[in-house]
């Protein structure tokens, strides 16, 4: 088992920023927001992420014959989140490849910043029967520009 952490967990920019409430469903018995459910909060930064700066919907990327299974996660707590809180997460691209795309997150208490969560997550781009796929050509374009206004940054 690999117990090593990963290089540091840092945004660049652009970075998107999406609130969300912790719902009583995303807790365990004591309130806090359950270890499994920070997964589908990254998710959420991501779509979100994908909508707002690359002006791309999964469901774009889908039509062109590609999806994006998760093919590693990291994920390190540093603070829980509780019923009612209120979240920031932050996303970011990392890197991407010809055939996957890799997004930081940093997920605050919006009320103190306090940092909870940092993590992120490598996607793969495979057709709908698991083989690898290249990202779709217009996807690549847009990851592209994110990272040529990066480098004249």
């Amino acid at each position: 088992m690999n117990t090593e952490a990963p290089g540091p967990i840092e945004l660049k920019e652009p970075i998107h920023r999406l609130s969300y409430r912790v719902i009583y469903g995303d807790t365990d018995t004591g309130g806090v927001l359950y270890y499994g459910n920070y997964l589908r909060i990254f998710e959420m930064g991501r779509t979100e992420f994908l909508r707002s700066v690359l002006k791309i919907s999964y469901r774009d990327i889908e039509r062109g014959g590609v999806i994006l299974p998760a093919s590693e996660v990291y994920c390190r707590y540093k603070s829980p989140a509780h019923y009612d809180d209120l979240l920031e997460i932050s996303t970011s691209l990392e890197s991407f490849s010809r055939f996957s795309v890799r997004f930081h997150y940093l997920i605050h208490r919006f009320d103190d910043h306090h940092l909870l969560v940092r993590g992120y997550t490598v996607h793969a781009a495979t057709d709908r029967s698991g083989h690898l796929a290249g990202l779709p050509a217009d996807f690549q374009t847009a990851l592209a520009g994110i990272c040529d206004r990066r480098s004249r940054i």
